[in-house]
This record gives C-alpha cells, structure tokens and sequence, in this order.
C-alpha cells in the first residue's frame, strides 16, 4: 500500500506578517543611514571642492600684480596672506615659463594632520590649477592644495547628525512597518513587474516565481496560466503576420520576390553605397518562347516553365544576390557587390546556359526554351533605381533583337567627355 504524500504546508499570510516587521524595520534603517551617509559626504566634496576654486581664484588675483614684474617677495607675502587663513594645505605660483615664483605650505605635525591630509587627498579635486591672466595672456599659473580641517569636522558633526536620525527613522520604521504589509510586498512586486512587461513590453514569456504565501502562489499560478494562453495567442499572430508578409513581398508560384521587394531592395542599397567607385548591376531576364508554349502545351506547362528558370536563376547567382519575378515571364537580378562590368556578363552567360537543358513539363514532355537579357551598371548606366531598370529593360529589347538568348550591356547614360 503506497501512502500519498502530505504537501508541504504553506505559512499563512498573518504569521509572515507578524514575523517579518522586524526585519523590514532593519533594512529601512540601513538603508537610511547609508542614504544620508552618502548623501552627507557628496554634498561636504561638491562645498569644499567649490570653496577650494574660490580660494584658487582669490589668489589668483592677488598674486597678479607680482607675476607680472616678477617680484618673489610681493607674491610669497600676498600668497601668504591669503593661504593661512583659509583651508589650504599647499599654495604655489609659477611664473609663465614653469618657473616657481612663490611657495607656501601649512606646517603639519601629529596624527591629526596627517588624517585631515589624508581626507583632504581622497574627497577633494587635488590639485586645482587656475591659469593667470593679464590682459587676454596667460602670465602664470597657481596651483592649490586644500587642507581637510574644516572637512573633518563637517564630517564628524555630520555623522552625529546621522546617528539622530538613524535613531528616529530606526523608531519610525518599527512603528510603521507593523501597519505595512512587507511580507507580501516581494511578491506583489514581482508580479507587478511581470504584469508590467506583459502590458507594455508584450513580454509573454515571463512567469511569475512562486510565492511562500498560499494566496500570492495561487494568485502567480492563475497569472502565469493567462500569460501561457497569451504567449500562444502571440506566436500564432506572429506567425500569421510572417505568412502574410511573406505573401505580400514574394510571388505564389515561384516563391521568388515581387516587383516591389525588388524596387525596395533595390532603393536601400543604391543608399546604402559610401562612394561612387561602388557598383550594383541589374539584369533584365525575358522568356524568348514563354508566350508560344503556353499557346501549346497550356497554362500548367507555362507555370512550369516559370519555376524552373526560376530554379535554375537562382542556381547561377551569389548568396547576396537577388532575382524576383516582376511579372508574366519577365524576372530581375540584383548583383551586389559588384567588382566590374565583367562579372555580370559572366553571371548572364551562366544563367544563359543553364537554359540549354530542356525543362520537364506535365505529361511527359519537354521543351527547351531561352532567356534574353539586358545589363545595366550603377552608375554608368543610371543614378536611380527607375533609370537602371529602365536601361536593363531596353538593353533586353536590344538583346531580342540582335540574338534571342544572349545578353546586352546597356548604352552609358552619361557619356565620357573627350
């Protein structure tokens, strides 16, 4: 006899309650205290580091008097004067050639020094470097050093006022978040941020985690079956848009793009050439005796005819390259890249030969039928997507007319000037 198995019972919403305040309190604290923390000692860098760019202006200007006739003494007394009395550790003044014209530095002595210096160096922009001017030119150049006394004892008094306040918001949190419901905020987050990507995002694939409370496990179950039913109805409309673009852009019978793939095609890579030394080729493709073996042997026999030199084109070009139907027994390429004149007329010879086969047909017959086409280079034989097809088009009617199954290159549109 197997025994079933008694599931694991689930707490209750009122015992996470009663049992989580305690640390919702905690984490609030900390991270208040570490907010104001840092808080307090951005807003002590961003005072001293302006205080020391005004101290740097303000010897600046005092010492430019000096600087300027060159006078050691007026500008070590006038550096002097202005650095001992404000947070300055170290004041220098060069003269416009590097050289060192006055120097002062605060005398430092004992372990409180060295800690202000120390706070000084990692909390300040050290050293600012004010250039001197004197009427539009540069005469000189002060550098400053700050000094960390006045920080340390913002810094100090700062942190007695933090622990105050970590002591107020230690006493707030515990009040307030015995009236909150933390324990079922995590969840309630969670499916809230699924919620969100579902609605915004169409994130369907998203699942809510399982919850430790009863109801917020059932409520995420119940959800995440509505998200399975919308994650199914999605991928079934993506794939009936894909079927329909696909019927939008390419033609029935010889699953070959359509004359406006082709057209648009066409448009993004004349655009997305970088220099006129780059070439794309059009071919015009004719049927020379499409119109005779419909008359013949039928329709069905001409819708063979069709995907078999649709076939066989493709056969002949480069991965890169596009051949789409334009209509009737009418087909197009585009070659690109294209190196030179030369490696279209080869491709055109390929797809002329690979018609010498005869083409099998329904009833156990076969014909032999031919293509006629026409070249036409960016940009010799036209700037535009219209003006090349146009010049591959007459360059085909050209080819009809001097051989059926052979290929013309199409007349320049610009000719070369002597």
């Amino acid at each position: 006899m197997i025994l079933s198995q008694k599931p694991k019972s689930r707490r209750r919403l009122r015992s996470v309650l009663r049992r989580g305040h305690l640390g919702v309190a905690l984490v609030a604290v900390t991270l208040a205290s570490a907010s104001m923390t840092l808080l307090g000692v951005l807003a002590l860098k961003v005072y001293a580091d302006h205080n020391l760019h005004l101290i740097a202006r303000s010897i600046n200007y005092t010492v430019e008097a000096a600087v300027v006739f060159d006078d050691r003494a007026a500008a070590t007394e006038a550096l002097a004067l202005i650095a001992s009395t404000e947070a300055v550790a170290e004041a220098r003044v060069y003269t416009a050639d590097g050289e060192l014209l006055a120097q002062w530095q605060r005398p430092e002595a004992g372990l409180l020094p060295k800690v202000e210096k120390w706070l000084a160096d990692s909390l300040l922009e050290q050293p600012i470097t004010v250039p001197i001017l004197h009427q539009g030119q540069e005469v000189g150049l002060v550098t400053v050093r700050g000094h960390g006394a006045n920080m340390l004892s913002f810094l100090l008094s700062g942190l007695l006022g933090v622990m105050v306040c970590t002591a107020l918001s230690a006493w707030s949190a515990l009040y307030l978040s015995r009236r909150l419901l933390g324990g079922i905020t995590g969840p309630l987050q969670q499916l809230a941020e699924v919620a969100h990507a579902a609605r915004r995002e169409r994130a369907f694939d998203r699942r809510v985690p399982p919850a430790h409370i009863a109801e917020l496990d059932s409520l995420g179950n119940d959800f995440n079956a509505l998200l399975d039913e919308l994650e199914s109805w999605q991928s079934h409309l993506q794939n009936e848009n894909e079927i329909l673009a696909h019927q939008a852009s390419h033609d029935s019978l010889t699953n070959l793009p359509n004359r406006a793939y082709f057209e648009a095609r066409l448009t993004r890579t004349l655009r997305s050439l970088n220099n006129v030394s780059e070439k794309v080729a059009v071919l015009f493709l004719d049927s020379d005796r499409f119109k005779d073996i419909n008359d013949t042997y039928g329709h069905a026999a001409g819708d063979a005819v069709l995907v078999a030199v649709a076939t066989r084109v493709r056969a002949q070009l480069r991965e890169d390259d596009v051949v789409a139907r334009l209509g009737g027994d009418e087909f197009a390429i585009l070659l690109s890249p294209l190196h030179k004149i030369a490696d279209a007329q080869r491709i055109a010879g390929k797809i002329i030969a690979s018609m010498l086969e005869p083409i099998e047909l329904p009833g156990q017959s076969s014909v032999v039928t031919s293509l006629s086409i026409g070249i036409a280079v960016y940009p010799e034989h036209g700037a535009t997507p219209d003006s090349l097809l146009c010049a591959a088009d007459l360059a085909m009617y050209q080819a009809k007319r001097l051989a059926r199954g052979g290929q013309h290159v199409a007349e320049l549109e610009y000719p070369a000037t002597p």
